[in-house]
């Protein structure tokens, strides 16, 4: 058959989404008050009831509802793709395939969160939803679907990133949302960081700490986070759960899967259900995790317990970190700038089971013009990053003669990351 594009039937979309925590062991969140293990109704005034009950879950599968189900089908499944173009550009053996996860409405795998953190606020009662986002992409699928559930939702957006990437900002408010830069006016805590640092970019952990703070102080008020999280990783695994079903179409199976990696939910979402086998002793696959050299959380920082916030209003989570007072460089991979890292992840790359590797900016953009003129498509910074490293993996294969099979999650476009680009073909990007 065809292997340039593999399609599922809309009734072939997965169910259930796999939960990694029946197969592995994460530490336990912890009250930062006491340093004793945090008693799940703590976490109530902020999050709702079913997704604490899923964040702290063993169950393997969990039913998705239909609701859901039913939202998701509007773009779900979503197409995998052989680059045979690029393929050829490299003169490698390798086989080269991409999960194209820029075909959801906000042109991201970030909704695939976003309507189950919505839809279960929803049933809860909430009637307005804080959250932050970095580059844009959670910020605008929170809002798609707190449209969908008649909810309100503000967005605390890095400062460096709004007026990086302004057409990000419209999307969120051609859904209905309120987006404000962050450090903003607007928190105790975001007035505290613009008098201590008047010129700062802003970072996923000062908008963190200011979506929590307004969701603390307001009773019908819930934070919702788009990456991190044990459930976030869980609503992601649907990608995975498809790419399996469809290399089942192909005579094809991944020896390496890759996404690029700032707080883990896209990585997670395409490599967890492969990991399930490889766990299982089924399968041998390789999986990496790719990041910024300029944010490089897993590659440099330590493996600890530390806040997910600047505030250090968070539980303390055991993850890879760089320290929750980390600022990093105004990259535009805004989604990748974020001090800390999934647990789950986290776990993953601590155990040997995921490897992990960092890029310098410039390169990365090298990789999304090769890839954007093999394959037609423009790929966000962030998820050029997982190109790089699929690249160089497929160049490997060229020099040993090795045929494997390489797949990474396309996890969104960068047609409102069209300001970076031109910085990089006028020679202004820099790799800090």
């Amino acid at each position: 058959m065809d292997q340039t594009k593999i399609l599922l039937d809309e009734n072939e979309m997965p169910t259930q989404w796999y939960n990694i925590l029946s197969d592995i062991k994460v530490e336990p969140p912890l009250n930062p008050a006491t340093n004793e293990p945090m008693d799940p109704k703590d976490l109530e005034p902020i999050f709702a009831k079913e997704l604490i009950k899923q964040e702290i879950s063993s169950e393997k599968y969990i039913d998705i509802p239909k609701d859901i189900l039913e939202i998701y089908a509007l773009w779900r499944p979503s197409p995998l793709y052989r680059a045979h173009r690029l393929e050829k550009a490299l003169g490698t053996p390798a086989k080269i395939y991409y999960k194209n996860e820029s075909v959801s409405p906000a042109g991201s795998h970030k909704p695939n969160t976003a309507i189950a953190q919505a839809y279960y606020n929803m049933k809860e009662g909430t009637e307005r939803i804080t959250t932050e986002t970095g580059a844009g992409q959670w910020g605008s699928s929170l809002s798609l679907c707190c449209n969908y559930f008649d909810m309100e939702c503000k967005v605390y957006m890095v400062s460096s990133s709004f007026y990086q990437k302004p057409y990000r900002k419209s999307l969120i408010n051609l859904w209905g949302a309120t987006v404000i830069p962050s450090p903003s006016t607007e928190t105790q805590f975001g007035r505290k960081i613009r008098e201590m640092y008047p010129d700062t970019t802003g970072s996923l952990g000062i908008a963190i700490s200011e979506a929590i703070e307004e969701a603390a102080l307001n009773d019908n008020t819930k934070y919702a986070l788009g990456s991190v999280l044990n459930h976030t990783s869980l609503h992601q695994t649907v990608v995975g759960l498809e790419t399996q079903a469809q290399f089942d179409k192909t005579e094809d199976y991944p020896d390496i899967v890759i996404g690029c990696c700032g707080g883990g939910s896209n990585l997670a979402g395409v490599a967890l259900p492969y990991i399930r086998d490889n766990l299982a002793g089924k399968t041998d696959t390789r999986f990496i995790a790719v990041e910024p050299s300029a944010c490089p959380t897993l590659t440099s920082g330590e493996f600890k317990y530390d806040f997910g916030d600047m505030a250090q209003q968070t539980p303390l989570l055991k993850m890879y970190t760089l320290g929750s007072e980390f600022i990093p460089p105004a990259i535009h991979a805004g989604g990748l700038r974020y001090h800390g890292v999934s647990p789950i992840i986290s776990k993953l790359v601590s155990d040997g089971i995921m490897e992990a590797t960092s890029y310098h900016q410039v390169e990365v953009f090298d990789a999304a013009v090769a890839f954007a003129r093999s394959e037609g498509i423009a790929p966000a910074p962030e998820s050029a990053h997982a190109i790089k490293s699929a690249i160089d993996e497929a160049l490997k294969c060229k020099e040993t003669g090795e045929e494997k099979t390489i797949l990474f999650n396309l996890s969104g476009h960068g047609h409102f990351d069209m300001a970076s680009y031109d910085k990089y073909f006028s020679g202004e990007l820099s790799n800090d």
